[in-house]
């Protein structure tokens, strides 16, 4: 629940609450302290809050429309109050009041209602007598009220009928301190709910999340809130906010971790690979500082592997520096509307002359139209293809001279489609899911001849998603392998330009 929510339901139950309680004490209060004064007669089962609230005003109307009836009646009949039934019922209606009545005749008792006689008996001392006293007024011993009416007998003799009360006029006070306790004993318990209530839903949470921000600070990214994070309102957002972070926190510093590894391990391979050749050219330039090289035939081959070395080196160092890019997201891309006849036309031409001087033979296919073209960055296609045909040369394992790479480009309607065939050692099932994974080698051994930093194959899979295409493997194991790519086509729009740069920064 929100805390807008609990703040309005907090706000409306302090007023309401405290109300409803005062009420029903006041109800369950008044029909205690009258029935605790014997004032409600044996036939009247419920209690007037009138009488309650305000017993002098309830008492003067009731006694006063009583007496008016009476007057009207002794217009007609003026001896009524000499009748028993007619007094019997007239204590019958001022029960209603927590009354009843005497009538005295002179100085002595006319009438008195058996129900009341014991009640009556303690205040008939205390009635007054004469007809100048015709309203309310209280006894001063017992302190009820009474109301006297008085009338002449047919006699002639002076009478009065007196409504006694059964409410006492110290009763209002009462009825404030018993109503003052009660409400300073809501007003507590309304105060005690609301807090404790407040305080679940609020001051728990904030030490969970305070425990847990702990074990964060702690490095501790595995500790988990021990509550419902579906929970609604703000708390539940919090929760959902910590778990978020949470594993957002964990997953960078598994991340952070992998990393370091990845960089370790890369630093590992890249001082591998390049021992190799350093240790080649310092020991052919020893030869030929020692004239190891007697004649100017010598001396060039010792040269040309110098230099075929500084070659490898410098490719090492370049890969190198692509990773980098490639881990910061940084590869500046220069794309152009490229026709694939042409250009996969003049790349075959270049790792042509390179595969035959190494005795590897090259198959070549385009089975798309003349026409079709691809948008794409000329260089950073061309590293693609290189890496993948360099990576075939290291892994064929043929020395007789049967070493054979097959470029096929194929037509896929709206695609094209370019597989790089080797007839190589091949890999194994189990290794194929993770070739294009950074520092992934399935050369356990490093074997020196082959080398590499392992990032060559990442290096691709980066390039061509980068160009909105994907690329897989497929391999038999002593047949050989084939990577595919695939590149969409292009598409001509109106106003399009010819030239699109891209500079991939995060």
């Amino acid at each position: 629940m929100r805390f807008r929510t609990k703040l309005i339901i907090t706000s409306v139950v302090i007023v309401i609450f405290p109300l409803f309680l005062a009420f029903g004490m006041f109800l369950m209060g008044g029909r205690y302290i009258v029935r605790k004064q014997q004032a409600a007669q044996e036939h009247s089962g419920s209690v007037d809050y009138n009488m309650v609230s305000n017993p002098i005003e309830a008492f003067a109307m009731g006694t006063d429309r009583l007496i008016n009836d009476i007057e009207e009646e002794r217009l007609v009949h003026p001896f009524i109050l000499e009748n028993p039934e007619v007094l019997q019922n007239i204590n019958e209606k001022v029960a209603s009041l927590y009354s009843y009545i005497i009538v005295k005749r002179g100085d002595a008792n006319f009438y008195v209602a058996d129900e009341n006689a014991e009640a009556a008996e303690s205040v008939i001392d205390e009635l007054s007598y004469g007809s100048s006293v015709n309203s309310i007024y209280v006894l001063p011993e017992s302190k009820l009220f009474v109301r006297q009416y008085n009338f002449i007998f047919s006699t002639g003799e002076p009478g009065s009928l007196y409504i006694i009360s059964g409410i006492k006029a110290e009763f209002p006070k009462s009825l404030i301190i018993y109503m003052t306790v009660s409400i300073v004993i809501i007003l507590l318990l309304t105060s005690i709910l609301l807090t404790t209530w407040i305080g679940r839903s609020f001051f728990k949470p904030i030490d969970e999340l305070n425990i847990a921000m702990q074990h964060i600070k702690d490095g501790n990214f595995d500790y988990i809130l021990p509550t419902d994070v579906k929970e609604k309102g703000e708390i539940g957002a919090i929760y959902r906010n910590y778990e978020d972070m949470r594993l957002r926190l964990k997953e960078s510093a598994e991340e952070k971790i992998e990393r370091e590894r990845q960089n370790r391990e890369l630093i590992s391979n890249i001082s591998h690979d390049l021992k190799t050749p350093i240790t080649a050219i310092k020991g052919y330039s020893q030869g030929l500082m020692e004239g190891v090289a007697a004649n100017p035939e010598m001396q060039h081959k010792y040269v040309k592997i110098i230099y075929n070395k500084a070659n490898d080196m410098n490719n090492l160092i370049n890969e190198l520096t692509l990773y980098s890019s490639i881990d910061n997201n940084r590869i500046p891309y220069n794309f152009v509307k490229l026709g694939v006849a042409e250009y996969f036309g003049d790349c075959i031409e270049e790792i042509g002359a390179d595969l035959e001087s190494k005795s590897i033979k090259l198959n070549y296919s385009n089975l798309t139209g003349p026409d079709t073209q691809i948008v794409a960055d000329p260089e950073q296609l061309k590293r693609v293809v290189n890496n993948i045909v360099s990576n075939s040369v290291k892994y064929l394992d043929r020395d007789d001279g049967t070493g054979q790479i097959d470029i096929r480009i194929l037509d896929e309607v709206d695609s094209i489609r370019v597989e790089l065939e080797d007839n190589g050692k091949g890999i194994a099932q189990k290794d194929i899911p993770n070739i294009f994974d950074r520092f992934y080698r399935t050369d356990a051994s490093r074997n020196s001849k082959q080398g590499g930093s392992g990032i060559g194959l990442s290096i691709v899979k980066k390039i061509i998603e980068d160009h909105g295409g994907y690329i897989w493997a497929t391999s038999h194991e002593g047949e050989g392998t084939c990577m595919h790519f695939v590149l969409r086509k292009y598409i001509e729009f109106a106003g399009g330009s010819e030239t699109v740069t891209v500079d991939h920064n995060t």
